[in-house]
C-alpha cells in the first residue's frame, strides 16, 4: 500500500484542469441490502493508508469513534465509516485511511482500498434523490466505472463535522460581526450541504444575502445568467454580486476551473472570488492563485470567514 500514495506530490498538478484522482474502498457488503458499495474520497485529502493500529479507546465519543491512535506522536481520532453510515457490515474493518483536510488529521477504517482512479470532475454527477436518501446525504457525488460500478464520493467534510465537533455550534458563530452594509449578495457553491448551512449561517448572521449551487457547473450558469441580465439591463453586474465564494472539490465543474471562467470573463471584473475550501494546504492555496483567486479560507471557521468577507465587502475600491 505504501506504493499506493507514493506519488501524491506530483498529483497536485491535476488542480485546475477539472480533473482529479480518488481512492477507492469498500465499507464491507451491507445484510441489509446484501450490496457492497464502492466509495471514493478525493487523494488530496489521504496522507496514508496502513492497517489498523491499536486503538485505544476515549470515553464520551460518539458512537462511530472507535477511539484514538497515536500517529507519530499525535493522537488521532479514528472513525469507523461504516458504524458512521449506518450499514450493518459482514466483516470488521483491517484497513485505516488516515485523512488530512481543514487542518484536522484523522483515520477512516475501511474494509478494504482498492486502487486510485483518475478522473474528470464533469464524469462525476450530482447524486439522484433516492441515493441520496438511501445513503442520508452522504454522497456528494457519483460516477460509473466502465466495469458497470458505482463509485461513491463520500462527504468526509460532514464526517468530520459531525464525528469531532458540532459545525453548528452557536460558539463558533460568536464573533461574526453584522455587515453594516445594506443590498450585499454574496454567490457561493459547494456540494456538501452541512457547508451550505454553515456558509449561510455565517451570512445570515452579517446580514448578507446569500444565493446558492450545489456544484460549479450550476453556479457558472446561475452566475452568466446573472451577467446576461445586467447586460440587457444595463447595469453594472456589481449591483447584483459583490463576492463569490467556491469550494474546490464539486461534481460536474472544480472550484478552480469556475474561478478561472470567472476571472477571464470581463464582466466579472473587480468581483472577487474567495476560495472556501478544506484541501487549505500550501499548495492548493498557490493553485488557487494560479487561477486568480482572490483569498483562500478554510472551511468550518466561520468567524474567519465573516472576517473576510467584511474585508472584501466594505473595500472602497471594489464597490465603487
Amino acid at each position: 500500500m505504501s506504493e499506493l500514495l507514493s506519488n501524491v506530490d506530483a498529483r497536485t498538478k491535476l488542480a485546475g484542469t477539472n480533473k482529479l484522482e480518488i481512492l477507492m474502498f469498500a465499507l464491507g457488503t451491507d445484510r441489509r441490502t446484501a450490496r457492497r458499495e464502492t466509495f471514493g474520497i478525493n487523494v488530496f485529502k489521504v496522507r496514508e493508508v496502513l492497517r489498523i493500529p491499536p486503538i485505544t479507546q476515549a470515553p464520551d465519543m460518539p458512537p462511530a469513534v472507535e477511539g484514538m491512535v497515536s500517529l507519530r506522536g499525535t493522537l488521532v481520532p479514528i472513525i469507523d465509516l461504516a458504524k458512521y453510515a449506518g450499514m450493518d457490515v459482514e466483516t470488521k474493518p483491517e484497513i485505516m485511511i488516515v485523512t488530512e483536510y481543514n487542518g484536522h488529521t484523522q483515520g477512516f477504517l475501511v474494509e478494504s482500498v482498492d486502487t486510485i482512479l483518475r478522473l474528470d470532475w464533469s464524469s462525476m454527477r450530482v447524486p439522484p434523490d433516492m441515493m441520496n436518501s438511501n445513503m442520508g446525504g452522504l454522497v456528494t457525488a457519483v460516477t460509473e466505472l466502465p466495469d458497470g460500478r458505482l463509485v461513491m464520493m463520500m462527504d468526509v467534510e460532514r464526517v468530520l463535522a459531525e464525528t469531532t465537533r458540532s459545525s453548528d455550534d452557536d460558539l463558533l458563530f460568536r464573533n461574526v460581526q453584522p455587515l453594516g452594509i445594506q443590498n450585499r449578495r454574496i454567490f457561493y457553491a459547494d456540494d456538501s450541504s452541512v457547508a451550505r448551512k454553515q456558509i449561510q449561517k455565517t451570512l445570515d448572521a452579517m446580514g448578507i444575502e446569500g444565493v446558492a449551487a450545489v456544484n460549479g457547473r450550476q453556479a457558472w450558469q446561475e452566475l452568466v445568467r446573472m451577467a446576461d441580465y445586467a447586460d440587457s439591463a444595463r447595469i453594472p453586474l456589481k449591483d447584483m454580486v459583490q463576492l463569490v465564494l467556491t469550494d474546490v472539490e464539486m461534481p460536474e465543474m472544480d472550484g478552480y476551473m469556475l474561478t478561472r471562467k470567472i476571472k477571464e470573463d470581463k464582466r466579472f471584473a473587480g468581483i472577487p472570488v474567495v476560495m472556501h475550501s478544506s484541501l487549505s494546504g500550501s499548495s492548493n492555496q498557490q493553485l488557487g492563485r494560479t487561477v486568480g483567486v482572490d483569498e483562500y479560507v478554510s472551511k468550518f471557521e466561520p468567524n474567519r470567514l465573516s472576517k473576510t468577507l467584511f474585508r472584501l465587502l466594505t473595500k472602497p475600491t471594489e464597490l465603487s
